[in-house]
């Protein structure tokens, strides 16, 4: 069997700030809206990002909701030139996100910066263009 992405599940603390935060904020298209679960379709092929209630999340996966710190994961965002990665930041910003690394050229040659979402997941935005 070959792996298939379909979906990227998060945890979050507050649905109602995350749902604005990815629907608002980053333009991702509501396809599913319960009072516990959303889920978006995020780009044009047939990835959706779900969110699900945090401690309804790690009990469905039989584990503890405490933890904290860097979470071993990151998303990432990949525009096709430096303002859109600005804008993405700027964006995720007024949506309630926070900068973890401002957007500045990479010693690759490329140009990428760091955000955090309400619950602390970070995204990646990130170019290649010069």
């Amino acid at each position: 069997m070959k792996a298939h992405v379909s979906s990227i599940l998060l945890g979050v603390r507050d649905m109602d700030r995350a749902k604005r935060f990815y629907a608002e904020g980053l333009g991702c298209e509501i396809d599913k809206d319960t009072r516990h679960f959303v889920s978006f379709r995020v780009g044009e092929g047939s990835l959706r990002l779900a969110l699900y209630e945090w401690d309804a999340a790690a009990k469905d996966a039989g584990v503890s909701p405490e933890g904290s710190g860097f979470r071993g994961a990151s998303f990432h965002l990949n525009p096709d030139s430096r303002e859109a990665v600005d804008e993405t930041m700027r964006k995720a910003v007024e949506a309630g996100g926070s900068v973890v690394r401002k957007a500045a050229p990479a010693r690759w040659g490329g140009y990428f910066g760091y955000f955090a979402d309400p619950d602390g997941y970070l995204w990646k935005v990130t170019t290649s263009a010069s």
